[in-house]
């Protein structure tokens, strides 16, 4: 019996996804990494809070490489757009998120921030949709780890199983299903392999054809 439907923020209700691609590659030409190891980059980082993405830079460019610095920057560019240009929703997301609500408990896991959270989610109109908030400074191991979606489903007092999950990474399709929670996979960025599509519930092209399965 499913009770809640808890989701990702970035990839899934904002196309923020698309703006870390930009700051990535731009980051990238000043500190000398080519375009395709910047994309590799950030791709491997999807879904991660900052001190993991650290260390999976460093993993990939060795540990001389000021990563911090260079999410720093990457971040210093986000809110230039951020403030510049705003970050728009997803397609469907503002009516999935009307159709569901009433019908299902909302909640978000997102590896992002709180503060960030929570000024991205108000800046578009949509926070209140969300019964409860698990951040990325709320958890000790970001995704993949199944840390944050336990804390969702606790936050709202229910099993994992009651719950399903609505991702657009692999390591967010890799948390939610360590967690015990059924997943849905709406690729945005990547496309799910052989293994991640094993751990998926559902794989949906939009929020739209999620929405209607429900």
């Amino acid at each position: 019996m499913i009770k809640a439907v808890i989701f990702d923020m970035d990839g899934v209700i904002l196309d923020s996804e698309t703006i870390c691609a930009r700051t990535w590659k731009e980051a990238g030409k000043e500190y000398k990494i080519a375009e395709e190891k910047s994309i590799e980059l950030q791709t491997a980082c999807l879904g991660t809070n900052k001190n993991d993405t650290c260390l999976i830079i460093k993993n990939i460019l060795g540990n001389d490489f000021p990563s911090e610095k260079f999410l720093e920057r990457t971040s210093q560019l986000f809110h230039d757009i951020e403030f510049s240009e705003g970050i728009p929703l997803m397609p469907y997301a503002r009516e999935t998120l009307e159709k569901l609500h009433g019908r299902y408990r909302i909640a978000l896991a997102s590896s992002t921030r709180g503060e960030t959270v929570k000024r991205q989610l108000k800046a578009v109109n949509v926070i209140d949709f969300f019964e409860t908030l698990t951040t990325g400074d709320m958890v000790n191991h970001s995704k993949p780890d199944p840390e944050i979606y336990r804390i969702a489903c606790a936050s709202l007092g229910l099993k994992p199983e009651e719950c399903i999950a609505v991702e657009d990474s692999p390591n967010g399709i890799k948390s939610a299903y360590a967690a015990g929670l059924k997943t849905v996979m709406i690729p945005d960025k990547i496309q799910p392999d052989t293994t991640t599509a094993s751990l998926c519930w559902k794989i949906c092209q939009s929020l739209k054809e999620f929405e209607r399965t429900l």
